[in-house]
């Protein structure tokens, strides 16, 4: 009897794993179409709302605060060179040419961090666009695979003008501020396409903290942010994408 037991309770536990086999792989593979097909749609159609805006509404109403969202999407066409440059010289000077992953960036944050130096990410612009589109904010091993994974699918679907436009039209630009054509407008009451070298300077140079930093009456730290990333913008020739 306690052999057909013993046998019994063995095949009761494969069944078991068995079953969670096939519900981990189902899972799997929903989570791989669905995400697959989002992207495909994100392709073409304007991304209106990201995760991060709605952390920040819930943020102001968990802390009693009036949220209010600026935020206009432009086609890229509209977003004038001067700001892409400046991301590029600020954020990613990359861009371009990598496959979504800065090496060297990522091997030189792991080393000043591992000495104790400012945490900096490496974070390309093509993660920052997976994180803010697809992703939560915060730091764990999950959300650094799955912002990897979303990485790679928006760089093989999408390719770099669209990683461009969108990136620009998401991104964090102030206190309730978003992309390109709000963050012109509030900083200096003139759209996207018309932005000179310096304001664009200016736009990038608070993206490390949009919401504690202005780009305009700025401190100086920002304003020598400011001066360095006009100076790099220089050798930044207009993107070919």
């Amino acid at each position: 009897m306690a052999v057909k037991k013993t046998s019994k309770s063995s095949k009761n536990s494969k069944s078991f794993l068995k079953r969670i086999f096939n519900l981990s792989l189902k899972i799997f593979l929903w989570f791989f179409g669905i995400s697959i097909f989002i992207v495909i749609v994100f392709k073409w159609i304007p991304i209106t709302i990201t995760p991060l805006m709605v952390t920040r509404a819930v943020e102001n109403k968990l802390n009693g605060k009036e949220m209010v969202l600026s935020h206009d999407w432009v086609p890229l066409q509209n977003i004038s060179v001067n700001l892409q440059k400046a991301v590029i010289a600020s954020e990613d000077g990359n861009f371009l040419i990598h496959s979504g992953f800065d090496f060297k960036a990522i091997k030189k944050a792991i080393k000043n961090n591992n000495k104790g130096k400012k945490l900096k990410g490496g974070s390309t612009i093509s993660q920052q666009t997976a994180k803010n589109i697809f992703l939560w904010q915060g730091r764990s091993y999950l959300r650094k695979g799955l912002e990897a994974y979303f990485t790679v699918l928006i760089e093989l679907i999408w390719g770099k003008q669209r990683i461009m436009e969108v990136y620009l039209n998401s991104i964090e630009m102030g206190n309730g501020v978003y992309g390109a054509q709000a963050a012109s407008q509030h900083w200096y009451r003139i759209n996207a396409k018309n932005l000179s070298p310096n304001q664009a300077a200016g736009i990038a140079s608070i993206l490390p903290n949009p919401r504690k930093f202005k780009a305009t009456n700025s401190t100086l730290y920002i304003e020598n942010r400011k001066n360095k990333i006009a100076r790099v913008m220089r050798f930044v020739g207009n993107p070919k994408y």
